[in-house]
């Protein structure tokens, strides 16, 4: 055994995960994305997944995918920026664009690559990127591929974002980068102060919108439409494996922010592009999307309907104001002990405990979708109620 297998070899804390009956990942689902799924031959409501519209099984998305497989095969065999552009990554860059008020947009292979390939190339070595310390960790990714200065400021903290601003030459890059929907608090950014720091000391900002698409904004266009600051955000990212059913990312912005990105992000020059099939779902998801806004309003109904539930029964749910609710446990063992118990009791959820997030801070994260019912919204909080109890989470 060579040296690197024989350390990596010492990591065992999955298998004592897993020996004490803890383990929560990897679970094997063995149907669709649905409300319901099926996990070892046995129903489960499904409270843990991004599919926010509930437009995993749609059947004209399908339907889109499988005619775009049919005109153009499975893949493009090449990057964008060689053999791999398609006309319909031209047209789903413009329905996006039009969608979150931008001049341009450019698709990437993931939500993950995004980040990585914008927040790395946009600034230099002379210039400053500030992160909320709750951003995403592909934010995060980005930032240290950069060889700008990175400062975080405490989560949707102004002031502690402003105190970093003051100390940054005039004459320098800044750019602010934070989540429109946190992904696991289910907090909103607070984007007017933002946008008032950004126009004080002329910094540019840029908003993750993975969790905001099909959520918030006029036709689910996200954070920066919710807020009515389109115009003054000046990059929003997203994602197509939320509400848009699909696999992939893009960044909108102005023509000129969008033609340097193209031409210089690593993680979109040197990565194949979309598929197809993806692509066409994602159009045909928009199409959804906009033509049906009672699937957002129904989101929205089931979201308060819940958040009341829980709190009634006694859950600490943080500050969350969206679909993502988080149950606070503060206690690692307990969080995973929960959520296998009610896997076992019939219901999905996510265990969210450290290094991720502080052991006083450990959570499980229940998510909606557009689809679930009043009624399995009830089951679930009844289930997750009585297992809290019996673990002594709550009285």
């Amino acid at each position: 055994m060579r040296k690197l297998q024989s350390v990596l070899s010492k990591y065992d804390a999955p298998q004592k995960a897993m020996q004490a009956g803890i383990y929560p990942y990897f679970r094997e689902i063995d149907s669709d994305q649905d409300t319901v799924v099926t996990i070892k031959g046995k129903k489960v409501l499904m409270f843990g997944s991004n599919s926010y519209l509930g437009l995993t099984n749609h059947p004209r998305i399908k339907e889109a995918a499988k005619r775009a497989i049919d005109k153009y095969g499975t893949g493009c065999a090449g990057s964008r920026f060689l053999n791999g552009t398609l006309d319909i990554h031209i047209e789903l860059e413009e329905k996006l664009a039009w969608l979150v008020g931008k001049d341009a947009a450019l698709c990437y292979s993931t939500g993950f690559q995004v980040n990585l390939g914008v927040v790395s190339v946009l600034t230099g070595r002379n210039d400053y990127i500030f992160l909320d310390e709750l951003d995403h960790a592909s934010i995060i990714e980005g930032s240290r591929l950069s060889f700008s200065r990175v400062f975080k400021f405490a989560h949707n903290d102004m002031n502690a974002l402003e105190d970093k601003l003051k100390r940054c030459p005039a004459g320098n890059l800044k750019l602010i980068v934070v989540d429109g929907v946190f992904s696991m608090e289910g907090d909103i950014a607070r984007l007017p102060e933002l946008v008032c720091l950004c126009d004080k000391y002329d910094a540019t900002i840029m908003v993750d919108d993975a969790h905001s698409i099909g959520v918030l904004g006029e036709n689910g266009s996200g954070t920066a439409s919710h807020f009515g600051l389109t115009g003054k955000v000046d990059l929003i990212m997203g994602t197509f494996s939320k509400s848009l059913a699909s696999l992939g990312g893009f960044i909108a912005s102005d023509k000129d922010t969008i033609n340097f990105i193209k031409h210089n992000s690593r993680s979109l020059i040197f990565s194949a592009s979309i598929t197809p099939a993806s692509a066409a779902a994602v159009l045909a998801a928009v199409d959804i999307m906009v033509s049906e806004p009672e699937r957002i309003a129904h989101l929205w109904e089931i979201t308060h309907y819940a958040l009341k539930g829980f709190r009634e029964t006694g859950f600490d749910t943080g500050k969350s104001e969206t679909p993502i609710i988080p149950l606070f446990i503060r206690d690692d063992v307990k969080t995973l002990l929960l959520t296998q118990a009610l896997l076992a009791d019939g219901v999905f959820v996510n265990p969210v405990v450290s290094p991720a997030v502080p052991k006083e801070d450990s959570l499980i994260r229940y998510s909606l979708m557009a689809t679930h019912t009043k009624e399995q919204i009830d089951i679930s909080i009844e289930k997750i109620t009585r297992a809290a109890k019996s673990l002594g989470i709550l009285s």
